[in-house]
């Protein structure tokens, strides 16, 4: 679904899909909003995903002309569709990354651990929290703070260097080493 804003070289988080059961079946609920306000975010699309979407985006195009009128429009605006044009599941992608996990004989992880990956790596690279926050969409700073201060090393060494400095205690980098 394309959302208002998403600029030429972005991605925009304004829409999902999820699985209830009703009276025992599975069913699709589609929303234009996401679970809390700071969810709907926009985000930059790097070029290897960019170009990866844009060839999905072709191979869609393909399919719909392959299949004429047995394609399903109605999704025609979302990415993830099958071959058909139906909408994938939503845990299409966690059932799919066990597989892959195991194909590889990797450890098995949670799909959503990769959000925590994501968040170290971040921090890891000097990624201030506040930014790291807006990236997860967390409402809410104390929710990353809390989640992820404790793999802050880097900046609580930084911090103890900045209070030895301001103390006159610093080190000096000629005798280090």
């Amino acid at each position: 679904m394309p959302c208002e804003s998403a600029p030429k070289r972005g991605i925009e988080i304004c829409h999902t899909v999820t699985t209830v059961r009703l009276d025992g079946k599975e069913v699709l609920v589609e929303s234009n909003s996401t679970k809390t306000k700071s969810s709907k975010r926009t985000l930059p699309l790097v070029s290897v995903f960019r170009e990866r979407l844009l060839a999905l985006q072709e191979e869609q195009k393909e399919n719909r002309k392959l299949c004429g009128r047995c394609y399903n429009k109605k999704y025609a605006d979302y990415i993830c569709v099958d071959a058909m044009g139906n909408l994938l599941k939503p845990d299409y992608l966690s059932n799919s990354f066990q597989i892959i996990l195991q194909n590889y004989h990797l450890r098995r992880i949670r799909f959503h651990d990769l959000r925590h990956s994501c968040a170290s790596l971040l921090l890891a690279n000097g990624v201030p929290m506040k930014m790291i926050q807006e990236w997860l969409g967390h409402s809410d700073f104390s929710t990353t703070a809390n989640i992820y201060s404790h793999l802050d090393y880097a900046s609580k060494v930084s911090s103890a260097e900045a209070m030895l400095n301001g103390l006159g205690m610093g080190s000096n980098p000629e005798n280090d080493t």
